[in-house]
């Protein structure tokens, strides 16, 4: 209870910082670079390390790795099926779905054996 106590506080006031960040500069179109998933992760990582030691950060840090990935096959694919066909945003995400789990499993699946 107490490590999600201190996660919420200190996620929101590093989440804080980096939209203060992306509102200050320019072009705006930064600011999303510096949305709360970067943040969010930096506090994770900061409090497994001195709770748990290293071993956990690394474990934790292949896992958002392999996440980002995976995140970036499912856009790339979305991207694709958006500008090729006149599928809708829904379908087209819908499509994409098993991308991004197939490669967030298979990275997971290679990096924690």
């Amino acid at each position: 209870m107490t490590e999600s106590v201190i996660r919420f506080i200190a996620g929101g006031a590093v989440v804080s910082v980096f939209a203060l960040i992306g509102d200050i500069l320019r072009p705006k179109s930064f600011a999303g670079l510096f949305g709360a998933a970067p943040s969010v992760a930096l506090v994770s990582l900061a409090l497994a390390t001195s709770i748990h030691g290293s071993d956990s950060v690394s474990i934790h840090a292949g896992s958002m790795l392999s996440g980002a990935a995976a995140l970036l096959a499912f856009s790339f694919v979305t991207c694709h099926l958006l500008k090729r066909t006149r599928l809708s945003a829904a379908l087209a995400t819908l499509l994409a779905l098993p991308v991004w789990l197939a490669v967030a499993f298979g990275l997971y699946a290679a990096v924690n054996p």
